[in-house]
């Protein structure tokens, strides 16, 4: 994709379907799933992700999040999913053929993931899911939900995932979300939803293991488009510094210019670093990369955010008009030190993991 146009869509909703649809045709969704479900590889490559994402991002952010949607949303089911719920879900993920989502924040459980109040009961067999979600990516036009619920009957620890139809009766998108950054967002409710128990990922009562092997593979990648959008802004600073004069020269010949720029050129590197140690490291078959991902996470998102705000410093008045490229980054880059584990959640997960295993 080309890095031109700034424009946002009228339509975010029908825009992201038709991103998906794209991607697929261009085969850029393969990369989402594995080999065994029309997917590039064998299991989820991390690098591929990451390389995906930053590219993405350093064009269109739309694009990344589409992208990046996809592959969270059928990131539980390629990782933990029964062959039926992979057969069912995974193929027409990678075609750009459904859209996926994932559903595991509450309006009190963000960062506390362990106090969400949606339960699922079982039934027959059948669960029956009750409680709200929100702050939830493809809110509405998605075509499944990975749930993530609290199981009371068996134990205060006790958690599922459950990969829920759009369409299931009892599930109702009850509000939409505006936010900075236009994407689809809302709040999904379930009253009384029953899903066949056959619909369970992973293993009843492992759900929170579900939803942190899966934030495990996926935080690398958010630091990959905090990354892209890093390049996209140091782009813009150059191009811009070359060609504005002032003082009968351009402003790239200042000093204060180019110390600004080689701030931005070594946050740009150091971001890079640290994501493809993870994204290598998780590939050459590490169990778990927490550590490396949360740092990865944690450096490039904020790096980012400096990073497209001295962009938007060196362009001067242009930089806060609306459709210019270096605006349209400054309200995309800031999601992403909140989303999947706020940065300050990323320091407790480094010093918890440094504690534990000393390097």
């Amino acid at each position: 994709m080309d890095a031109g146009p700034c424009a946002e869509p009228a339509d975010v909703d029908a825009e992201c379907r038709a991103l998906v649809r794209r991607l697929g045709a261009a085969g850029w969704l393969r990369y989402v799933v594995p080999s065994s479900h029309g997917g590039a590889f064998d299991r989820l490559d991390v690098r591929a992700l990451c390389l995906a994402r930053e590219t993405l991002a350093r064009a269109d952010g739309l694009a990344d999040f589409a992208f990046a949607m996809q592959g969270l949303g059928a990131g539980p089911i390629s990782l933990f999913g029964s062959d039926d719920l992979k057969a069912r879900y995974l193929p027409p993920v990678s075609t750009g053929d459904a859209v996926a989502a994932f559903a595991l924040s509450e309006a009190d459980a963000g960062s506390d993931v362990g106090a969400m109040r949606t339960t699922a009961r079982p039934d027959g067999g059948d669960l029956v899911i009750d409680g709200e979600k929100t702050w939830i990516s493809n809110a509405g036009i998605a075509d499944h939900y990975v749930v993530f619920c609290r199981m009371p009957d068996h134990g205060d620890r006790s958690f599922v995932a459950v990969a829920v139809d759009a369409d299931a009766p009892g599930l109702r998108v009850t509000r939409r979300i505006d936010v900075s950054a236009p994407h689809p967002l809302g709040t999904v409710a379930f009253d009384g939803c029953r899903v066949p128990a056959r619909q369970v990922v992973g293993e009843v009562g492992r759900g929170l293991r579900v939803a942190l092997g899966t934030l495990d593979v996926f935080r690398s990648t958010v630091g990959a488009a905090a990354l892209g959008f890093a390049r996209r802004a140091l782009d813009e600073a150059l191009a811009y510094t070359r060609r504005r004069h002032a003082f009968g020269q351009p402003i790239a010949q200042f000093q204060l210019t180019q110390a600004r720029l080689a701030d931005m050129a070594l946050a740009v590197d150091a971001s890079a670093l640290l994501v493809y140690r993870a994204a290598w490291t998780r590939d050459s078959g590490a169990e778990r990369v927490t550590r490396e991902a949360a740092m990865a996470k944690l450096y490039a998102t904020e790096a980012a955010q400096r990073v497209v705000d001295d962009a938007v410093q060196l362009l001067g008045g242009r930089g806060v008009v609306r459709g210019e490229a270096v605006e349209r980054l400054y309200r995309e880059v800031r999601a992403l030190r909140i989303y999947e584990g706020t940065s300050e959640i990323q320091k407790l997960v480094i010093a918890g993991d440094l504690l534990k295993n000393p390097p």
